[in-house]
């Protein structure tokens, strides 16, 4: 296999153009034969094989800078620069992260697994550049979807403004992650259907030097192309038409189902691994359609993962009832805001990792506001994505302090839907509620009025040691509770807080008198989080107090299981806890 024996990006430049298309060609089949056993960025990997071979036969990594927006598409990147045994050996398929990471190669200039940020990276590369009177090109890679984020509107504008050599290539494939949603994608396709010669031109408008390039899936035109931009000493826009899934017939047909998945079948193009039966998801979908229909002010509001609400289907049931608009959380955040003020009744579904873009409309225009949208939490979990540039965990500081906003911790079925059904109808708070990770539990009819803030839900009343489990951890408690009272007859009380942004004071001042320690558990960030909140209030109490949770660190692929013992969060370390506190 010649691709084996590139071990360098300089490789490449020894090659004549048939033994790069075998290169190009061999690296579709590594990948295919990878992603198909392990999983992984699909249809965006697929698409920008003849890109990369080519960027990398033209350009002089790592001299000259090539940043990759959000990075999940740099499989064959890294291919090529020294990595190619985590493609082709299945011993090694886990090596290399799934986005770019400084600590694996020189090649890979910053770990990015977010959206809309490779322009204003590059812009700033470009500037230190300039300053320091060196030389070099600044590529960056960008999707057509990303572009829907405010970033990369910030972005463009300013390498304008610097005037010097950037290159940006748009990686056109009309696909986000789903569908396009956006202005913007009116003059992308006229943009396509003219050549790249539509009289109104976005970039051109903005002052870049533009190009077109119908077939990006052509080895020989890229690399014409590149040639020619190549020490450009001006801004330039490559405007590059890709095939998302390029090479692979099921996800050339269906791009949204193979942007990203786990294993599956080369010759069906199933995924191996379905899961049956209900998840949160499901009765989220099935709660949101009903009761849609049965309230026209109901609207599903989502930033370019509609996928988590609805399927393709359901979404034309929905009409006008969901709007996606495009990987923007920050304005799905405000368009929340306006909805909501203006008598609608907003319902914000996002990743936790990806919340994190939007702190400020959350804290200044929903809750400064004290508007009433709701805003669903998903993978806020050690068991959410365990990627460094996509985890979940810091949740629980990042909302809980953000004065006027209730956030709820639901730990089954039934709770999680009472509390979605109050959050849609009240009109007094914003509320973001921390979807529960994991198989659906149930629990019984919850009648609870959560109009009374802050009150906690008693499972089970005890003495001496109480333990306080917030949301996916309160099954944690339970075992934990039953362990200790099998192995040192002690009956703990068990709380479940529901309320994660205030305290239940009446029910943990009442704990002062019968009981000597209180444990609280959570599988999000220790710092900041619920459980220094309950010491804070506890602080000057005769009762002692241990906070379970995750460290302050960007974990990297990790093992949840493992993850929650090195901290602690086991039944075993919780009993030992219990013993060495209570001289057991």
């Amino acid at each position: 296999m010649l691709l084996k024996s590139i071990t360098d990006p300089a490789d490449l430049k020894k090659l004549s153009a048939a033994e790069l298309q075998q290169v190009s060609e061999e690296s579709r089949t590594v990948l295919l034969e990878k992603i198909s056993h392990h999983g992984g960025h699909n249809g965006p990997n697929l698409g920008v094989v003849e890109m990369t071979v080519a960027l990398h036969a033209v350009f002089d990594s790592p001299r000259d800078k090539m940043i990759f927006d959000v990075s999940h598409q740099t499989y064959i990147h890294k291919m090529l620069t020294g990595r190619g045994q985590a493609f082709w050996d299945p011993a090694h398929y886990s090596d290399v992260s799934g986005y770019t990471n400084p600590k694996e190669s020189d090649h890979d200039l910053f770990t990015v697994g977010h959206t809309s940020t490779s322009l204003s990276l590059a812009n700033g590369v470009a500037k230190a550049r300039d300053l320091k009177n060196e030389e070099g090109n600044v590529i960056a890679v960008i999707g057509d979807g990303s572009l829907s984020g405010g970033l990369a509107y910030e972005g463009l504008n300013n390498i304008v403004e610097t005037g010097t050599n950037t290159i940006v290539i748009v990686n056109d494939n009309d696909q986000s992650i789903a569908e396009n949603h956006g202005g913007l994608y009116n003059n992308l396709r006229a943009l396509r259907d003219t050549n790249g010669q539509a009289e109104n031109n976005f970039f051109k408008s903005l002052g870049f030097d533009y190009y077109y390039l119908a077939d990006g899936n052509d080895l020989t035109a890229l690399m014409h192309l590149f040639k020619q931009v190549k020490d450009s000493d001006h801004p330039v826009v490559l405007h590059i038409q890709t095939v998302k899934g390029k090479g692979f017939k099921f996800a050339e047909e269906n791009r949204e189902k193979f942007h990203a998945g786990g294993p599956f079948s080369l010759k069906t193009g199933d995924y191996l691994a379905n899961s049956g039966g209900e998840t949160y998801s499901t009765v989220t979908t099935d709660y949101l359609l009903e009761k849609m229909a049965q309230d026209p002010t109901v609207i599903a509001v989502n930033a370019g993962t509609p996928m988590i609400l609805f399927t393709p289907e359901q979404r034309k049931i929905a009409g006008s009832q969901f709007v996606d608009v495009g990987i923007a959380e920050e304005h799905a955040t405000t368009m929340t805001a306006g909805l909501a003020k203006n008598g609608a009744k907003p319902v914000w579904a996002v990743f936790s990792t990806f919340m994190q873009r939007s702190f400020d409309q959350i804290s200044h225009d929903l809750s400064l506001n004290n508007v009433a949208g709701t805003i669903l939490v998903y993978g806020a979990s050690a068991y959410g994505m365990n990627d460094e540039s996509h985890l979940g965990i810091f949740d629980i500081p990042f909302l809980s302090h953000i004065p006027n906003l209730v956030y709820l911790a639901p730990t089954n079925k039934e709770e999680y839907l009472a509390m979605l059904d109050w959050s849609i109808d009240q009109t007094q708070h914003p509320v973001a509620i921390r979807v529960p990770v994991g198989p659906l539990e149930s629990g019984h009819v919850d009648q609870t009025d959560y109009s009374q803030l802050n009150k906690n839900q008693l499972i089970q009343a005890g003495s001496k040691v109480a333990l306080l489990g917030v949301g996916n951890a309160l099954g944690l408690a339970k075992k934990a509770a039953a362990m200790i009272e099998t192995e040192l007859g002690i009956t703990p009380t068990v709380i479940n807080p529901r309320f994660i942004s205030g305290l239940d004071t009446d029910t943990l001042s009442g704990l002062i008198a019968t009981h000597q320690l209180l444990l609280t558990l959570e599988d999000g960030l220790l710092e900041g989080g619920y459980g220094q909140t309950v010491a804070s209030y506890l602080g000057k109490a005769p009762i002692k107090i241990v906070n379970f949770g995750l460290d302050k660190a960007f974990h990297d692929r990790y093992q949840a299981n493992e993850l929650l013992q090195e901290n602690g969060l086991t039944v075993d370390a919780i009993l030992r806890e219990v013993r060495q506190e209570l001289s057991l």
